[in-house]
């Protein structure tokens, strides 16, 4: 005889209690009032979020219509021919915005040259060989260089940084390269240390925080198992940054590197200090005042006429709008390009 035939009677009523204690606790329906809250919370917080992208959009097209707007009394009088044309002129309303053009893409290029190898070894060291004690105390002051405002860095440059330029690059180089067909061409002009060099250096200068700050980020982000594995196989320091850690984090620092030159390309108090502002396109010197979108419009835009004159700066800016949106999209370009390689090594 089995123990659980004993008192068939307790045994039904310990199955019958645990069948309501079970329905009692695990079958408990949700609230509907807790549900209808939930429900219209999401409901609030998507609306909020589709109106604040509508937002977005909406400055944005209006900031487009408004330049294509205020330039158009100028794109109706000299149409394609502004990008092309050398001439500034108020006093002959002709007007013409190759040297800004040019002076704006150079500048860009050259900060470009000088800040990615200097953000590349900076964010090298704060994530692979610097000490645990210097890391932080480094990393803030090279951070800090970012909230230094941009005119400042323009004054520096104009007393400080440019007669050293002049003083112990320019003159040595053209005592060095005279003579020289091209690279003495581009160390030409009177050594002053104001011109498209100096600017470009400048502006390296204060990109340099944004793209290092971008670039040790996303080297952070790389899984240690994944350089712990390659040291253990062997592989040196450089043999981990350049084949580990790069391919990891490449969409990152193309990110970066787009991000400074987004700010290269709109910087304006620091250029228009050391840049010379002259509307002339005279030598192809790095050394020789030129002068840049954003330093025109701000030197000139103030005590611009009513008419062309004003009309041809708002076209300037609407360029320069057109610029950054063509860097913008090259950028996102290159990203999925790399996203999609990733995606076929895989």
């Amino acid at each position: 005889m089995s123990i659980s035939s004993i008192n068939p009677q307790k045994n039904s009523l310990d199955s019958a209690n645990y069948s309501h204690f079970k329905d009692r606790t695990m079958d408990v329906p949700p609230s509907p009032k807790s549900t209808r809250y939930s429900s219209l919370a999401d409901q609030v917080f998507g609306f909020l979020a589709l109106l604040s992208v509508c937002f977005t959009l909406l400055v944005l097209f209006g900031i487009l219509f408004s330049l294509v707007l205020g330039a158009w009394p100028a794109i109706d009088h000299f149409g394609l021919g502004f990008l092309t044309s050398t001439l500034w002129d108020p006093v002959k309303q002709e007007f013409g915005g190759l040297v800004m053009i040019y002076g704006t893409i150079a500048t860009s290029i050259i900060a470009l040259a000088v800040a990615v190898p200097v953000s590349f070894g900076i964010a090298i060291f704060l994530t692979e060989l610097s000490p645990s004690w210097l890391k932080r105390p480094l990393g803030t002051a090279i951070e800090l260089l970012a909230a230094i405002p941009s005119i400042v860095y323009g004054m520096w440059g104009l007393l400080v940084f440019s007669p050293l330029l002049a003083t112990y690059i320019q003159l040595p180089l053209q005592k060095i390269l005279k003579g020289v067909p091209l690279l003495g061409s581009l160390v030409s002009g009177p050594p002053v240390g104001i011109g498209i060099l100096s600017a470009g250096i400048i502006l390296a200068i204060m990109i340099i925080p944004f793209i290092s700050s971008v670039m040790r980020d996303v080297f952070e982000v790389t899984p240690p198992l994944l350089k712990e594995s390659a040291y253990g196989l062997g592989a040196t320091t450089w043999e981990v940054i350049s084949k580990v850690v790069l391919p990891y984090t490449k969409a990152g620092v193309v990110g970066g590197v787009m991000l400074g030159l987004g700010r290269a390309l709109g910087e304006t108090m620091a250029v228009t200090f050391v840049i010379g502002n002259i509307n002339q396109l005279s030598s192809m010197s790095l050394f020789s005042a030129a002068n840049s979108i954003t330093s025109v419009l701000a030197s000139e835009f103030a005590e611009a006429s009513e008419g062309l004159h004003k009309a041809s700066l708002i076209y300037l800016g609407l360029v320069l709008f057109f610029i950054t949106f063509v860097v913008l999209s090259l950028s996102k370009v290159m990203l999925a390009q790399l996203r999609k390689s990733e995606g076929t090594k895989s």
